[in-house]
C-alpha cells in the first residue's frame, strides 16, 4: 500500500483502488488517510466512486501480527453503502479536521522542546491536545511555559522529516523522548521530526505522524492548564487560540 499521506501531508483528494471491502475496514492501493498511532488520530472523510459514495468516520492500521507491510483499513459508518472490489475511488479526507491536528501535533513537538523531563504519554485533539511528562520538580510554570512555546511559534521555524538508521537510533538513545511509545523499528530506517536547522535544532525525535511545514502555521497557543497525575506525572493541556 502507498502512503500519500507520508508524501505529502497537505494532499486532500486522490484516487484509488479498492482491494477489499467491509464494515469492518475498506482497503485501498493507495491512501491520503493517517492510521490512528503515535497519538494522532485517524483522519475521517469520504469516499466516492461512479454511483455512490461512503463516509469514513475513522482510519486504523490492520492487525500487523495477520498483515504483512502496512496495511490501512478505512472504517464506513455502519449504514454505508460499500464500494465495489476493484472500483476506482475518489478519496477527501476532513482537511479541516486533518490541519488541526498537524498544527497540534507540530506544537506538541515544541512543548517537548520547553517541558524537561521524560514523555509517559499523550494525545493530539482537534480541539484539545495534552502530554504528560515524567519530571523531578513539584510543578511547572504554566505562564512560562505558554510565553516560549509562543516565542517559538512566533519565530516560524522550519519543520521537515528526516530518516536515521535502526543503527543510528539505537546508538543516540536520547532522541526517544516517549517512555510510552517505542518508536517503529525493523524496517531499516526510523523516521524523525526535526523542527530548526541542522545547526540549531530545536527538537528532534522519532515520529510517523503528520506537521505542518513551519512553527509559524501553527498560530498562537494557550496552555490550559497543568495537572499533577502522580508523583512526579505531570499533564500538561494545549489548546489552539482560534
Amino acid at each position: 500500500m502507498t502512503l500519500l499521506f507520508r508524501e505529502d501531508p497537505y494532499q486532500v483528494e486522490a484516487d484509488a483502488v479498492v482491494l477489499a471491502a467491509g464494515h469492518d475496514g475498506i482497503r485501498l492501493d493507495r491512501t491520503l488517510f493517517y492510521p490512528s498511532g503515535g497519538g494522532q488520530p485517524g483522519d475521517t472523510g469520504i469516499l466516492t466512486w461512479e454511483g455512490g459514495s461512503t463516509p469514513i468516520i475513522d482510519t486504523r492500521k490492520a492487525d500487523p501480527l495477520v498483515e504483512h507491510g502496512e496495511q490501512v483499513l478505512h472504517i464506513p459508518d455502519s449504514a454505508a453503502v460499500l464500494p465495489p472490489v476493484g472500483a476506482r475511488v475518489m478519496q477527501k479526507i476532513d482537511w479541516a479536521r486533518r490541519h488541526r491536528h498537524m498544527r497540534m501535533h507540530t506544537a506538541l513537538h515544541l512543548v517537548c522542546a520547553v517541558v524537561p523531563g521524560a514523555v509517559t504519554g499523550g494525545q493530539v485533539g482537534a480541539d484539545r491536545s495534552r502530554l504528560d511528562f515524567d519530571v523531578p520538580s513539584a510543578s511547572l510554570d504554566k505562564e512560562e511555559i505558554e510565553t516560549a512555546l509562543n516565542e517559538l511559534i512566533a519565530a516560524d521555524h522550519p519543520v521537515r522529516e528526516r530518516t536515521i538508521t535502526d543503527a543510528d537510533l539505537e546508538a543516540m538513545p536520547e532522541l526517544v523522548r516517549t517512555m510510552s511509545v517505542k518508536p517503529p523499528m525493523g524496517s531499516g530506517s526510523v523516521r524523525l521530526l526535526q523542527i530548526g536547522t541542522d545547526d540549531a535544532i530545536i527538537d528532534l525525535q522519532p515520529c510517523g505522524g503528520t506537521h505542518v511545514v513551519a512553527t509559524g502555521e501553527i498560530g498562537p497557543v494557550t496552555i490550559v492548564k497543568i495537572e499533577n497525575k502522580g508523583k512526579q506525572n505531570r499533564r500538561v493541556q494545549l489548546a489552539l487560540r482560534d
